[in-house]
């Protein structure tokens, strides 16, 4: 006879830690388009924070001549191929004026395996974490399964979704022990500017709180908006700092899951060991196509980067047109995060959507557009569309909403 269920005690068949997390918000928008699509549905999904563009091709020939090298097809170090923490570093000093060693250099299987990593090697059971919201999905997932304690700093459209030193220093307490800092933002593409990155890095400085500082989107900025590193205008931060960042959004590389960690030399060993028993090497291919992504050219980074900053401005022009929407201009990645708070509790088609994941609902069921909710990233009454997807498809999906939701009344 096979023993009872139970959700509770000794008996528990998946752990109170891991039973408690929620699955990604926006990768399950990107999977239900995708299978109303293979269903016949014309379903176009502004979900998923993927490019649409093909990895460039000297990228994938590094991949396919690496496929054919025996040594390829071995062990290599946990911490990475030497040659391409080297190439981080290198990289690092080109792109944002920050001097590192490649032993400070940790290669992990994507950005989120850094995410994930960072944190469980910096808390403890009770550290406080202040997460500036909007933020993205992952980041309080990756805090409370080591332990440690999100404290949500909100800022909305009226500051330009960035949050003050005064803000942080009021959520300051004595358990306060990092930082969580993404500039490019996801979801909602905005960027803090140096004066502003400066002066809240010398406040983790002065009250000795650690930075893990998101820079996934650092080369997808528009217009006068300047990417700034926090650790090279802040240089007093650099021993109590993370860097994470990696060759996805750059580079059209998704799927190639390569991301990294910088950082002191005694957390990226602590890391180093973690990722010895967790996952080993990054998939050896895949890290030589990411030594060619960081050691090559950017001339085909320019090339997305202007396809998305046209696709920005369109994007913000629809979406500003819709009665009820209000859509803040993003500086950086490839995001929109219009707010539908006029929108709620207003009749469309015979319903009254009074949150945005109603509203969400709402909008897929019956305009066949996929768009993540607010509430995924800390903030209701918003959407996140990402604009990394054809010109045409824009167009004809924020078209689609806006014929649905003109009718609110």
């Amino acid at each position: 006879m096979a023993a009872p269920q139970t959700d509770q005690g000794t008996n528990a068949r998946v752990s109170a830690r891991i039973g408690g997390i929620s699955e990604s918000a926006t990768l399950a928008v990107d999977a239900k388009a995708k299978a109303l699509k293979a269903a016949g549905r014309p379903v176009i999904g502004f979900g998923a924070g993927e490019p649409d563009f093909p990895t460039p091709q000297p990228i994938v020939d590094a991949a396919i001549a690496a496929c054919s090298d025996p040594k390829n097809h071995r062990y290599s170090p946990a911490a990475g191929l030497p040659e391409l923490r080297e190439a981080i570093a290198a990289k690092t000093l080109r792109d944002s004026a920050y001097t590192v060693q490649a032993s400070q250099v940790l290669v992990t299987n994507g950005g989120k395996q850094a995410v994930y990593q960072a944190f469980q090697t910096l808390l403890d059971p009770g550290d406080e974490v202040l997460l500036p919201a909007p933020y993205w999905t992952t980041y309080p997932e990756a805090i409370t399964l080591p332990g440690g304690v999100p404290v949500v700093v909100s800022a909305d459209e009226s500051t330009g979704y960035l949050v003050s030193v005064e803000q942080l220093e009021a959520a300051r307490t004595p358990r306060t022990k990092v930082l969580l800092f993404n500039s490019p933002s996801n979801p909602t593409g905005a960027i803090y500017p140096p004066e502003q990155v400066e002066a809240i890095g010398r406040w983790a400085v002065e009250h000795g709180i650690w930075v893990v500082t998101d820079e996934i989107y650092e080369h997808l900025v528009y217009g006068d908006a300047r990417h700034v590193s926090m650790p090279a205008v802040v240089p007093e931060l650099a021993d109590t700092c993370v860097v994470l960042n990696g060759v996805a959004k750059t580079y059209a590389m998704t799927g190639w899951r390569v991301g990294w960690m910088i950082g002191p030399p005694d957390v990226i060993k602590a890391a180093t060991n973690l990722q010895s028993h967790l996952s080993s090497n990054v998939a050896n291919v895949s890290q030589r196509a990411a030594l060619e992504a960081v050691s090559g050219s950017l001339d085909a980074v320019l090339e997305m980067r202007s396809a998305f900053d046209r696709r920005r401005r369109k994007i913000v022009e629809l979406l500003s047109a819709i009665p009820g929407v209000s859509c803040p201009e993003p500086q950086g990645a490839f995001y929109a995060y219009p707010s539908v708070k006029g929108l709620l509790g207003k009749e469309i088609r015979g319903v009254r959507p009074q949150t945005s994941v109603e509203l969400a609902s709402l909008v897929l069921e019956q305009a066949e557009v996929a768009v993540v909710p607010g509430e995924a990233f800390g903030t209701p009454g918003y959407f996140r569309l990402s604009y990394a997807l054809g010109d045409e498809d824009l167009v004809t999906g924020v078209t689609r909403m806006a014929e649905l939701l003109g009718e609110a009344k």
